[in-house]
């Protein structure tokens, strides 16, 4: 029983390594380290069931999660479950910088707990679906890409995750379920699976539903 209790919990924590700084002293002020632990905590309910993971046996067992505020460049990035948010970032960020950091924490979350192919999906799906996690949190910054822009569905963030949610609206739970094809690999024909077109032919009807849309 003990082991099947620490599966099933998670750890969450937050510490703010630059507190010394602008951004850090910000950070204490206007977030704080319990704030953050709870988004965290947030973050991955919404994001299990975003991907339709009611069981811990669908998920990675992940046992804990660690929010660290450092002093260096860029807004975030994630590596062995463990999160790292810019204090430069943070000191630097004009608008709710609360609203904000809750969404950096969700996507990067998302890399906590999505699966990426055994490393073999594309880097800008992956960003995409975490992107898409957020936008369906309703925590998208206005700067992002309007729906039907951007170059290619690969592209990533914002444009990757605006066509995701077309193609989940041609199928619901299509994101859920690519997400769980890409437990051991990934392969384009995914899509084909999912939604009986390739992903090119998809995003070419994309562009031309918001090009219709827009004219």
């Amino acid at each position: 029983m003990a082991n099947i209790i620490s599966f099933l919990e998670v750890d969450y924590a937050g510490t703010n390594r630059a507190a010394n700084t602008p951004g850090g002293v910000r950070f204490n002020r206007d977030i704080g380290a319990q704030y953050s632990k709870q988004t965290l905590a947030a973050a991955a309910s919404f994001i299990w069931k975003i991907f339709q993971q009611n069981s811990p046996a669908d998920r990675k067992n992940v046992q804990k999660v660690s929010m660290f505020v450092d002093d260096m460049g860029g807004v975030a990035y994630t590596s062995n479950n463990e999160i790292h948010v810019s204090a430069r970032y943070i000191q630097s960020y004009s608008g709710n910088v609360k609203r904000e950091i809750a969404g950096v924490l969700l996507h990067e979350s998302t890399h906590v707990w999505q699966w990426n192919g055994n490393g073999g999906a594309p880097s800008g799906l992956i960003v995409g679906i975490a992107d898409y996690v957020r936008l369906k949190a309703g925590l998208a910054p206005s700067h992002w890409v309007k729906p039907g822009q951007g170059d290619r569905w690969d592209q990533g963030y914002g444009v990757t995750a605006r066509f995701l949610d077309y193609c989940n609206s041609l199928r619901n739970g299509f994101v859920a379920q690519l997400n769980k094809k890409m437990r051991n690999g990934y392969s384009n024909q995914f899509f084909v699976d999912l939604l009986g077109k390739t992903v090119d032919q998809l995003w070419r009807d994309y562009k031309a539903k918001f090009r219709t849309a827009s004219e």
